[in-house]
C-alpha cells in the first residue's frame, strides 16, 4: 500500500457523502474498496461517462477512427494525473476520479454546444459545463434506488466544482449543488484536484497537436514557430538521426508531455515547502500545483498558437456554426413542443420558467454528437454539415 504524504487526501478522513449509505445489509456487499475508489468506479460505470465516447474533443463527430473524443481525452488526462499524484504522494484514486469526470458536463459539440445552450438560457441563468458536471453527477445520472445522483464523496465533488480554483460567484447549477451539499467554494481545493486540472492542460496541449496534424489543419512547419516545440523537435531529431519526420511526431508529443510533467513535479515540490496537511493546502490562498515560470510561458505561447491555428481554423469555425445551429434548433423545438421529447423527459417537463428551459437544457446537454445530429434531422429537418463533420 502506498504511503500518502501529509498533504494528501485520506479516504478515512473524508467529509463523507450527502446521503448515508451504509446499512447492516450493505457491509462488504461490493468488495473491499475505500471511499475514493468507490467514487472512481461509480464514475466509470455511469451513463454520463459512457456518453463521452461520442462527444467532441476537438473535431465534431469525426469521420476518422483515430481522432480523440471526450472519453479518450479523459483517459489520457487520468493517466497523466495519476503519474503526477504518485510522484507527489497524493491519493491516486481521488486524482483519477477527478480526471475521469472533469468533462462529464460538456454538451454535444464541445464549446460550440455550450455557447448555443448559454444563448438559449440567457434569460434563465445561462449554461456552464462545469456546473453541469456537478448537476449531472448529483442529480441527473441516478442509477441508485435511494437517492438522486451518484452520491460521490465531498472531496470528489469539491474537486470537480473548483477544478480551476476558488469560485466567488457560482452560476445557478453550481449554486444549487452547493446549497444541497456545501463545497467550501471560496477556498482552494485539494492537491489532487489541482493535479487533475493541470493534467487536463498537459493532455490537450499536446494531444491536440497530434490530432491537428492528422487532420491536416496544422503543419510541422507551423508548429516549429512555437519555441517549446522547436526545442523539442531538435532534441528528437538529435536522438533519432535520419528517421523520417512522420515517425518522429509521436516521440515529439511524448517528449513534450514528459518535459511538462517533470517540470510540474519539480516546481510543485518546491511550492509544498512548509505545507503539512490538507488544511494547509486549502488555507494557502494560492495554487500549489503548477509549472515553473519558464514552462508556464512556454505553455502560454503554445496555447496561443493552438487557438490561432487549430481551434479557430476556418474549417473548425464552420463546423462550430453548424453545431450551434443544431443545438439551438433542438432547444427551440422542445420548448415549443415538449411532445417531441422522449417519454420520461416529457413527463417530467416543468410548467414554469426557469425550470422548464433548464430541464430542456439538461436533456440536450446529455446528448452525444451523433444523437443530436440524428434528432435534429428526424425532428427539425436536413442540415448541411461541413465535410468530415
Amino acid at each position: 500500500m502506498t504511503t500518502l504524504a501529509p498533504w494528501a487526501s485520506h479516504p478515512e478522513r473524508s467529509f463523507g457523502r450527502l446521503h448515508q449509505e451504509r446499512t447492516p445489509d450493505d457491509a462488504g456487499l461490493r468488495g473491499p474498496r475505500d471511499a475514493f475508489q468507490r467514487d472512481r468506479d461509480r464514475i466509470i460505470h455511469s451513463i454520463s461517462f459512457r456518453r463521452l465516447r461520442h462527444k467532441t474533443q476537438v473535431f465534431m463527430a469525426p469521420d476518422g477512427d483515430h481522432f480523440r473524443v471526450r472519453l479518450t481525452h479523459s483517459l489520457e488526462v487520468a493517466q497523466i494525473a495519476r503519474t503526477v499524484a504518485r510522484a507527489l504522494g497524493l491519493n491516486e484514486d481521488l486524482t483519477e476520479a477527478l480526471a475521469l469526470a472533469h468533462d462529464i458536463g460538456h454538451p454535444p459539440f464541445g464549446h460550440a454546444g455550450e455557447d448555443a445552450l448559454e444563448a438559449a438560457l440567457a434569460g434563465q441563468g445561462g449554461f456552464d459545463h462545469n456546473g453541469n458536471t456537478l448537476r449531472a453527477l448529483m442529480k441527473i445520472d441516478s442509477p441508485y434506488p435511494r437517492w438522486d445522483g451518484l452520491n460521490l464523496t465531498w472531496e470528489t465533488l469539491e474537486g470537480l466544482a473548483k477544478h480551476n480554483g476558488p469560485i466567488t460567484a457560482p452560476g445557478w447549477a453550481l449554486a444549487e449543488c452547493d446549497a444541497a451539499f456545501p463545497l467550501d467554494l471560496a477556498r482552494w481545493p485539494s492537491l489532487e484536484a489541482q493535479v487533475a486540472a493541470i493534467a487536463d492542460d498537459i493532455a490537450y496541449d499536446n494531444h491536440d497537436i497530434d490530432d491537428g496534424l492528422r487532420a491536416g489543419l496544422l503543419t510541422l512547419e507551423q508548429l516549429l514557430e512555437v519555441p517549446v516545440v522547436a526545442r523539442g523537435w531538435a532534441q528528437v531529431q538529435a536522438r533519432f538521426p535520419g528517421v523520417a519526420h512522420h515517425r518522429l511526431i509521436g516521440e515529439l508529443i511524448r517528449s513534450q508531455i514528459g518535459a511538462m510533467v517533470n517540470d510540474l513535479i519539480g516546481e510543485t515540490r518546491s511550492r509544498l515547502q512548509g505545507i503539512g496537511s490538507i488544511a494547509d493546502v486549502r488555507a494557502a490562498g494560492r495554487c500549489l500545483v503548477g509549472f515553473s515560470p519558464e514552462m508556464r510561458e512556454d505553455e502560454r505561447l503554445l496555447k496561443r498558437f493552438m487557438y490561432a491555428n487549430l481551434y479557430h481554423h476556418p474549417r473548425q469555425l464552420q463546423a462550430a456554426r453548424a453545431a450551434e445551429g443544431i443545438v439551438a434548433g433542438l432547444f427551440a423545438l422542445y420548448h415549443a413542443d415538449p411532445t417531441q421529447m422522449p417519454g420520461d423527459w416529457r413527463e417530467r417537463m416543468p410548467e414554469d420558467e426557469p425550470a422548464r428551459s433548464r430541464h430542456i437544457a439538461d436533456f440536450i446537454a446529455g446528448m452525444t454528437d451523433r444523437y443530436a445530429i440524428a434528432r435534429y434531422r428526424a425532428s427539425v429537418g436536413p442540415i448541411d454539415l461541413p465535410e468530415g463533420f
